[in-house]
Protein backbone atom coordinates (compact mmCIF):
# COMPACT_ATOMS: atom_id res chain seq x y z
CA UNK A 1 0.00 0.00 0.00
CA UNK A 2 1.31 3.11 -0.95
CA UNK A 3 1.70 6.63 1.18
CA UNK A 4 -1.53 7.87 -1.22
CA UNK A 5 -3.77 5.01 -0.69
CA UNK A 6 -2.99 4.76 2.99
CA UNK A 7 -3.83 8.55 3.10
CA UNK A 8 -7.07 7.99 1.21
CA UNK A 9 -7.95 4.84 3.76
CA UNK A 10 -7.53 7.29 6.79
CA UNK A 11 -9.67 10.16 5.14
CA UNK A 12 -12.28 7.91 4.29
CA UNK A 13 -12.47 6.53 8.23
CA UNK A 14 -12.34 9.74 9.56
CA UNK A 15 -15.10 10.32 7.53
CA UNK A 16 -17.44 7.58 9.03
CA UNK A 17 -16.37 8.85 11.92
CA UNK A 18 -17.54 11.41 11.41
CA UNK A 19 -21.08 10.84 10.49
CA UNK A 20 -21.22 8.01 13.11
CA UNK A 21 -20.45 10.65 15.70
CA UNK A 22 -23.18 13.06 13.25
CA UNK A 23 -26.20 10.58 13.94
CA UNK A 24 -25.36 9.98 17.45
CA UNK A 25 -25.62 13.06 18.49
CA UNK A 26 -28.97 13.77 16.03
CA UNK A 27 -30.65 10.97 17.81
CA UNK A 28 -29.09 12.51 21.17
CA UNK A 29 -30.85 15.42 20.11
CA UNK A 30 -33.60 13.99 19.30
CA UNK A 31 -34.30 11.96 22.40
CA UNK A 32 -33.54 15.19 24.55
CA UNK A 33 -36.36 17.17 22.99
CA UNK A 34 -38.81 14.06 22.74
CA UNK A 35 -37.78 14.30 26.90
CA UNK A 36 -38.42 17.83 26.95
CA UNK A 37 -41.56 17.84 25.30
CA UNK A 38 -43.37 15.52 27.21
CA UNK A 39 -42.25 17.21 30.57
CA UNK A 40 -43.46 20.16 29.07
CA UNK A 41 -46.61 18.63 27.98
CA UNK A 42 -47.05 17.18 31.47
CA UNK A 43 -46.36 20.25 33.02
CA UNK A 44 -48.63 22.46 30.99
CA UNK A 45 -51.40 19.53 31.59
CA UNK A 46 -50.72 19.60 34.83
CA UNK A 47 -51.55 23.38 35.18
CA UNK A 48 -54.33 23.72 32.95
CA UNK A 49 -55.85 21.00 35.12
CA UNK A 50 -55.21 22.15 38.65
CA UNK A 51 -56.66 25.29 37.29
CA UNK A 52 -59.79 24.26 36.44
CA UNK A 53 -60.63 21.30 39.26
CA UNK A 54 -59.71 24.64 41.88
CA UNK A 55 -63.02 26.24 40.42
CA UNK A 56 -64.88 22.54 40.94
CA UNK A 57 -63.90 22.60 44.43
CA UNK A 58 -66.49 22.14 46.39
CA UNK A 59 -65.82 23.81 50.17
CA UNK A 60 -66.88 22.16 53.34
CA UNK A 61 -66.60 22.24 57.05
CA UNK A 62 -65.30 25.31 58.98
CA UNK A 63 -62.08 27.11 59.14
CA UNK A 64 -60.65 28.20 62.82
CA UNK A 65 -57.45 30.43 63.73
CA UNK A 66 -54.54 28.44 64.55
CA UNK A 67 -51.04 29.91 65.25
CA UNK A 68 -52.27 32.62 62.10
CA UNK A 69 -53.32 30.26 59.72
CA UNK A 70 -57.03 28.97 59.10
CA UNK A 71 -57.31 24.33 59.95
CA UNK A 72 -60.34 23.62 58.35
CA UNK A 73 -62.40 21.26 60.46
CA UNK A 74 -65.53 19.27 59.84
CA UNK A 75 -68.35 18.54 62.18
CA UNK A 76 -71.21 16.54 62.05
CA UNK A 77 -73.65 14.99 64.41
CA UNK A 78 -75.45 15.96 67.75
CA UNK A 79 -74.47 13.50 70.00
CA UNK A 80 -74.06 13.59 73.58
CA UNK A 81 -70.49 12.51 73.54
CA UNK A 82 -67.68 14.02 71.26
CA UNK A 83 -65.54 12.02 68.66
CA UNK A 84 -62.26 13.85 67.56
CA UNK A 85 -60.96 11.98 64.40
CA UNK A 86 -57.42 12.18 63.51
CA UNK A 87 -55.99 11.27 59.69
CA UNK A 88 -53.41 9.14 58.24
CA UNK A 89 -50.39 10.45 56.49
CA UNK A 90 -50.60 12.05 53.57
CA UNK A 91 -54.40 11.33 53.52
CA UNK A 92 -56.20 13.98 50.85
CA UNK A 93 -59.03 14.93 52.34
CA UNK A 94 -59.16 13.58 56.21
CA UNK A 95 -63.32 14.54 56.42
CA UNK A 96 -64.25 13.19 53.08
CA UNK A 97 -61.83 10.03 53.49
CA UNK A 98 -63.35 9.27 56.74
CA UNK A 99 -66.88 10.34 55.06
CA UNK A 100 -68.14 5.87 55.74
CA UNK A 101 -67.30 6.27 59.39
CA UNK A 102 -68.73 9.62 59.64
CA UNK A 103 -72.00 8.75 58.74
CA UNK A 104 -72.09 5.44 60.88
CA UNK A 105 -71.19 7.09 64.03
CA UNK A 106 -72.14 10.78 63.63
CA UNK A 107 -76.70 8.93 64.40
CA UNK A 108 -74.96 8.69 68.19
CA UNK A 109 -71.86 11.25 68.78
CA UNK A 110 -70.46 14.36 67.81
CA UNK A 111 -68.22 13.52 65.15
CA UNK A 112 -65.09 16.06 64.59
CA UNK A 113 -63.03 15.73 61.65
CA UNK A 114 -59.66 18.01 62.18
CA UNK A 115 -57.62 18.29 59.03
CA UNK A 116 -54.02 19.72 60.16
CA UNK A 117 -52.31 21.70 57.95
CA UNK A 118 -51.50 20.76 54.48
CA UNK A 119 -53.77 18.65 54.61
CA UNK A 120 -57.65 18.60 53.29
CA UNK A 121 -58.70 22.18 53.05
CA UNK A 122 -55.99 23.85 55.49
CA UNK A 123 -53.47 25.91 54.63
CA UNK A 124 -49.92 24.88 54.69
CA UNK A 125 -47.13 25.97 57.20
CA UNK A 126 -43.51 26.37 56.88
CA UNK A 127 -43.63 25.23 61.06
CA UNK A 128 -41.50 21.99 61.56
CA UNK A 129 -43.85 19.21 61.64
CA UNK A 130 -42.74 17.53 64.97
CA UNK A 131 -45.34 15.82 67.00
CA UNK A 132 -44.96 18.59 69.62
CA UNK A 133 -46.39 21.36 66.87
CA UNK A 134 -48.85 19.14 65.49
CA UNK A 135 -50.23 18.18 68.41
CA UNK A 136 -50.19 21.77 70.09
CA UNK A 137 -52.37 22.95 66.64
CA UNK A 138 -54.98 20.64 66.78
CA UNK A 139 -55.85 21.32 70.30
CA UNK A 140 -55.52 25.15 70.03
CA UNK A 141 -58.43 24.45 66.99
CA UNK A 142 -60.35 22.03 69.50
CA UNK A 143 -60.11 25.02 72.33
CA UNK A 144 -60.72 27.30 69.81
CA UNK A 145 -64.22 25.84 69.53
CA UNK A 146 -65.03 25.23 72.65
CA UNK A 147 -64.25 21.06 72.45
CA UNK A 148 -62.85 20.10 75.64
CA UNK A 149 -64.11 16.68 76.57
CA UNK A 150 -63.74 13.99 73.81
CA UNK A 151 -62.89 10.81 72.29
CA UNK A 152 -59.68 11.03 70.33
CA UNK A 153 -59.98 8.23 67.49
CA UNK A 154 -56.92 8.38 64.54
CA UNK A 155 -55.11 6.31 61.82
CA UNK A 156 -52.25 5.26 60.90
CA UNK A 157 -49.28 8.06 61.95
CA UNK A 158 -51.98 9.83 64.52
CA UNK A 159 -51.43 6.94 66.47
CA UNK A 160 -47.99 8.48 67.20
CA UNK A 161 -49.31 11.58 67.72
CA UNK A 162 -51.90 10.62 69.89
CA UNK A 163 -49.73 9.29 72.09
CA UNK A 164 -48.09 12.38 73.03
CA UNK A 165 -51.63 14.05 73.11
CA UNK A 166 -53.28 11.81 75.56
CA UNK A 167 -50.51 12.47 77.61
CA UNK A 168 -50.21 16.28 77.66
CA UNK A 169 -53.98 16.45 77.37
CA UNK A 170 -55.47 13.61 79.90
CA UNK A 171 -57.61 15.72 81.45
CA UNK A 172 -59.57 16.27 78.21
CA UNK A 173 -59.67 12.30 76.04
CA UNK A 174 -61.85 9.88 77.78
CA UNK A 175 -61.03 7.06 75.58
CA UNK A 176 -58.62 6.75 72.37
CA UNK A 177 -59.35 4.13 69.58
CA UNK A 178 -56.37 3.58 66.86
CA UNK A 179 -57.36 2.89 63.15
CA UNK A 180 -54.44 0.51 62.17
CA UNK A 181 -52.29 3.26 64.21
CA UNK A 182 -49.02 3.19 63.46
CA UNK A 183 -46.63 2.00 67.11
CA UNK A 184 -43.34 3.52 67.93
CA UNK A 185 -41.48 0.19 67.61
CA UNK A 186 -42.46 -0.27 64.18
CA UNK A 187 -40.62 2.88 62.86
CA UNK A 188 -40.37 4.62 59.40
CA UNK A 189 -36.99 4.64 57.79
CA UNK A 190 -35.31 8.42 58.30
CA UNK A 191 -35.43 10.67 55.43
CA UNK A 192 -32.89 13.36 55.23
CA UNK A 193 -34.00 16.94 53.86
CA UNK A 194 -31.64 16.47 50.92
CA UNK A 195 -33.76 13.54 49.94
CA UNK A 196 -36.96 15.57 49.37
CA UNK A 197 -35.52 18.03 46.79
CA UNK A 198 -36.06 15.59 43.59
CA UNK A 199 -40.12 14.41 44.81
CA UNK A 200 -40.76 18.59 45.41
CA UNK A 201 -39.10 19.02 41.68
CA UNK A 202 -41.53 15.97 40.43
CA UNK A 203 -44.40 17.36 42.51
CA UNK A 204 -43.68 21.21 40.63
CA UNK A 205 -42.94 19.55 37.11
CA UNK A 206 -46.99 17.60 37.62
CA UNK A 207 -45.57 14.16 37.32
CA UNK A 208 -48.07 13.02 40.42
CA UNK A 209 -51.14 13.68 38.46
CA UNK A 210 -49.92 11.26 35.61
CA UNK A 211 -48.92 8.77 38.36
CA UNK A 212 -52.42 8.80 40.15
CA UNK A 213 -53.56 8.43 36.42
CA UNK A 214 -51.59 5.52 36.11
CA UNK A 215 -52.91 3.66 39.36
CA UNK A 216 -55.95 2.01 40.60
CA UNK A 217 -58.79 3.58 42.17
CA UNK A 218 -58.18 3.74 46.06
CA UNK A 219 -62.07 4.05 46.32
CA UNK A 220 -63.22 1.71 43.97
CA UNK A 221 -65.62 -0.87 45.15
CA UNK A 222 -66.11 1.78 48.25
CA UNK A 223 -69.22 2.75 49.98
CA UNK A 224 -68.29 6.55 48.35
CA UNK A 225 -70.87 8.44 45.99
CA UNK A 226 -69.33 9.85 43.09
CA UNK A 227 -69.60 13.52 43.73
CA UNK A 228 -67.36 12.56 47.16
CA UNK A 229 -65.57 10.74 45.09
CA UNK A 230 -64.51 13.32 42.24
CA UNK A 231 -64.02 15.77 45.34
CA UNK A 232 -61.24 13.57 46.68
CA UNK A 233 -59.47 13.37 43.25
CA UNK A 234 -59.91 17.03 43.14
CA UNK A 235 -57.89 17.36 46.54
CA UNK A 236 -55.62 14.36 45.96
CA UNK A 237 -54.07 16.27 43.33
CA UNK A 238 -53.61 19.27 45.08
CA UNK A 239 -52.49 18.31 48.17
CA UNK A 240 -50.08 15.30 47.06
CA UNK A 241 -46.74 15.85 47.99
CA UNK A 242 -47.47 19.66 48.74
CA UNK A 243 -44.16 21.54 51.27
CA UNK A 244 -45.77 20.34 54.51
CA UNK A 245 -46.32 17.32 54.11
CA UNK A 246 -42.63 16.36 52.92
CA UNK A 247 -41.84 18.59 55.85
CA UNK A 248 -43.69 16.07 57.86
CA UNK A 249 -41.65 13.01 56.09
CA UNK A 250 -38.42 14.68 57.43
CA UNK A 251 -39.92 14.81 60.92
CA UNK A 252 -41.05 11.57 60.85
CA UNK A 253 -38.23 9.21 62.21
CA UNK A 254 -37.70 11.50 64.93
CA UNK A 255 -41.18 11.58 65.70
CA UNK A 256 -41.39 8.05 65.69
CA UNK A 257 -38.12 8.01 67.99
CA UNK A 258 -39.90 10.47 70.80
CA UNK A 259 -42.52 7.99 71.17
CA UNK A 260 -40.89 5.27 72.11
CA UNK A 261 -40.47 6.95 75.82
CA UNK A 262 -44.30 7.28 76.09
CA UNK A 263 -46.97 4.87 77.06
CA UNK A 264 -50.71 5.19 77.26
CA UNK A 265 -51.81 6.48 80.85
CA UNK A 266 -53.10 3.34 82.91
CA UNK A 267 -56.18 4.81 83.98
CA UNK A 268 -56.98 5.58 79.80
CA UNK A 269 -59.43 3.12 78.00
CA UNK A 270 -57.84 2.10 75.04
CA UNK A 271 -59.62 0.65 71.75
CA UNK A 272 -57.66 -0.67 69.05
CA UNK A 273 -58.72 -1.65 65.42
CA UNK A 274 -55.55 -3.54 63.54
CA UNK A 275 -55.72 -5.42 60.06
CA UNK A 276 -54.72 -9.53 61.46
CA UNK A 277 -52.21 -9.45 58.15
CA UNK A 278 -49.95 -6.82 57.88
CA UNK A 279 -48.35 -7.40 54.35
CA UNK A 280 -44.54 -6.13 55.84
CA UNK A 281 -44.61 -6.20 59.64
CA UNK A 282 -45.39 -9.78 61.46
CA UNK A 283 -45.11 -7.86 65.15
CA UNK A 284 -48.14 -5.67 64.04
CA UNK A 285 -50.54 -6.97 66.28
CA UNK A 286 -48.18 -7.85 69.04
CA UNK A 287 -46.86 -4.42 69.08
CA UNK A 288 -50.34 -3.36 69.70
CA UNK A 289 -51.15 -5.93 72.55
CA UNK A 290 -48.03 -4.65 74.07
CA UNK A 291 -48.64 -0.72 74.40
CA UNK A 292 -51.96 -1.48 76.10
CA UNK A 293 -50.29 -4.37 78.68
CA UNK A 294 -50.58 -2.31 81.80
CA UNK A 295 -53.56 -0.54 80.80
CA UNK A 296 -56.73 -0.94 83.21
CA UNK A 297 -59.37 -1.29 80.45
CA UNK A 298 -57.66 -2.29 76.63
CA UNK A 299 -58.76 -4.29 73.91
CA UNK A 300 -57.56 -5.27 70.30
CA UNK A 301 -59.83 -5.64 67.78
CA UNK A 302 -58.45 -7.74 64.45
CA UNK A 303 -59.97 -7.02 61.13
CA UNK A 304 -59.44 -8.73 57.91
CA UNK A 305 -59.36 -5.44 55.87
CA UNK A 306 -55.76 -3.21 54.84
CA UNK A 307 -54.46 -0.37 56.44
CA UNK A 308 -57.45 1.50 55.91
CA UNK A 309 -60.37 -0.25 57.42
CA UNK A 310 -62.28 2.33 57.99
CA UNK A 311 -63.08 2.56 54.64
CA UNK A 312 -64.70 -1.06 54.17
CA UNK A 313 -65.20 -1.84 57.90
CA UNK A 314 -66.91 1.12 59.11
CA UNK A 315 -70.35 -0.41 60.34
CA UNK A 316 -68.34 -2.72 61.87
CA UNK A 317 -65.92 -0.76 63.74
CA UNK A 318 -68.82 1.60 65.37
CA UNK A 319 -70.74 -1.41 66.50
CA UNK A 320 -67.72 -2.78 68.23
CA UNK A 321 -66.71 0.47 69.35
CA UNK A 322 -69.84 1.35 70.83
CA UNK A 323 -70.13 -1.62 72.45
CA UNK A 324 -67.04 -1.24 74.05
CA UNK A 325 -68.11 2.37 75.07
CA UNK A 326 -71.51 1.27 76.64
CA UNK A 327 -69.25 -1.18 78.89
CA UNK A 328 -67.38 1.38 80.68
Amino acid sequence: MNVNQQADREVQSKSKTKKVLNILFKVFAAIVIVILLFVATVYTVNKISSYSEQKRMEPYGQHVSVDGKNMNVFIQGEGEETIVLLPGFGTASPALDFKPLISELSPYYKVVVVEPFGYGLSDQTDKERSTANIVSEIHEALQSLHIDRYILMGHSISGIYSLDYVNKYADEVSTYVGLDSSVPAISEQKVEASEIVPITWYRNLGFPRLQLKMSDDPYAGLPYDEQTKEQLNILIQKNMFNSTQLNEIVSMYSNFKAAEQLTFPVNLPVLFFVQKNHPAADNWVPEHEKLIENSVRGEVVLLEANHYLYRSHAKEIAEKFRGFMTQQ
